[in-house]
């Protein structure tokens, strides 16, 4: 065999071996799960930027605590197939507030609005049968969450 041909022979091999390589890099198995074991909410941005992530890596979320307000934006950001509850699972919801430079709290309409109209349409629903969101923490959990979202396993 000349050197062209082992040149020839290993520049070829090397590129198989390169284009292996980065296909593995490429695929991101998901197999992960993020478990919300108990969120009290907070602030919307880290929230948002938190679930943002988890709905790209392909991670499966398994609610099996308290999620209330901001934390109840993974059923907006994380596809709905990709969720499961628990029996311990209990959403909170209400109308979406902000605090001044003074600590005031005070309402957000048009965020209120912006927030439900994300939530799938069986939340969607199910709060609009309560009233709307409110000042009042409205707790989403037992068979009702149930009929909405698969029982992790």
């Amino acid at each position: 065999m000349s050197v062209e041909n082992v040149r020839s022979s290993y520049a070829v091999a090397a590129s198989f071996l390169f284009a292996a390589l980065l296909s593995a890099l490429m695929i991101k198995p998901a197999f992960a799960e993020v478990r919300i074991l108990s969120s009290p909410g907070g602030p919307v941005v880290p929230y948002v930027e938190l679930f943002e992530a988890v709905r790209d890596s392909g991670e499966r979320v398994v609610i099996d605590g308290p999620c209330f307000s901001a934390c109840t934006l993974v059923l907006s950001m994380v596809p709905n197939d990709r969720i499961c509850v628990t029996r311990r699972a209990v959403l909170g919801f209400h109308a979406a507030r902000s605090i001044d430079g003074e600590g005031r709290s005070y309402a957000e309409p048009r965020a209120t609005r912006i927030v439900l109209e994300t939530y799938p349409e069986p939340v969607r629903q199910w709060i609009k049968r309560r009233g709307g969101l409110t000042s009042k923490v409205l707790l989403l959990r037992g068979r009702t969450l149930a009929s909405m979202y698969p029982t992790c396993r």
